[in-house]
């Protein structure tokens, strides 16, 4: 099982709308960028791993969605970023729906973080989702109105002890949510975020997900299935589309019942 369903929504505000996936080559954002291609839209997309981005493209294009568009970048470089969107919006119109997908949860201590790895942590997971919804502002506004999906986690809600500074900027992306959506939304931009749980990718399931992380999800998980990227990127999908028009500022929860 993947998490896929057969007859998912369909939403037609989504046909041509521009969207901007960070972090879209593997992974939760490879699946971002997969359903918002199936719904018709213009998908932009950055990454720093160039060969899975570019076999996503052909493969979406091979299907007969409609292929993204890929651009190279290190989102610890914000020009790149601000120009990785202006490129976007130059080929695909302005942005409309903005999903701050990437992050990087390697685990660490607190004994062994250095200066420089707090920095980085906070570059690689927080920072450039501000900078993002800042340079996408000025196309949302202009085209009355837009949905910007910062990604957060549920580490912060629970504690986890593995990965201190992961679970620093994870709860820091909630807070810039707050000031953002009641900031942008006199411009009708809402400002959600999405808190996944303990999702199924190749990466987790790769180096995590041993027989210990099996009982814990039964025992923490409600549901008994469990969680994969498409689960994620269908609630991306509602909260980029014009069905939650009124919905800002809050925190979405996809976990399986964790928290």
């Amino acid at each position: 099982m993947t998490g896929e369903i057969e007859n998912g929504a369909i939403y037609p505000s989504l046909k041509d709308r521009s969207v901007f996936i960070t972090g879209g080559g593997r992974g939760i954002g490879e699946s971002l960028v997969e359903h918002f291609c199936a719904q018709g839209s213009h998908v932009a997309f950055v990454d720093i791993a160039e060969e899975p981005s570019r076999r996503l493209v052909e493969r979406i294009g091979a299907k007969g969605d409609p292929a993204p568009h890929f651009i190279p970048c290190d989102l610890r470089d914000i020009e790149s970023l601000r120009k990785a969107i202006a490129e976007a919006a130059e080929r695909n119109g302005p942005i409309r729906v903005l999903c701050n997908n990437a992050g990087n949860d390697d685990r660490h201590r607190t004994e062994d973080v250095s200066v420089d790895y707090w920095d980085d942590r906070m570059a690689v997971n927080v920072r450039h989702q501000f900078f993002a919804a800042q340079a996408v502002r000025p196309h949302m506004k202009a085209a009355g109105g837009g949905s910007i999906i910062n990604f957060g986690s549920i580490t912060w809600m629970v504690g986890d002890p593995d990965c201190p500074a992961y679970v620093t900027s994870k709860a820091a992306i909630t807070g810039m949510t707050r000031a953002l959506a009641r900031e942008f939304g006199p411009e009708r931009i809402r400002v959600n975020c999405m808190i996944p749980g303990w999702v199924m990718t190749e990466r987790q399931v790769r180096l995590w997900l041993n027989p210990e992380g099996e009982r814990q999800i039964a025992e923490r998980q409600c549901l008994p299935d469990r969680l994969y990227a498409p689960d994620i990127a269908r609630m991306a999908l509602f909260l980029g589309a014009d069905d939650s028009r009124m919905c800002s500022s809050q925190q979405f929860i996809v976990d399986g019942g964790w928290v």
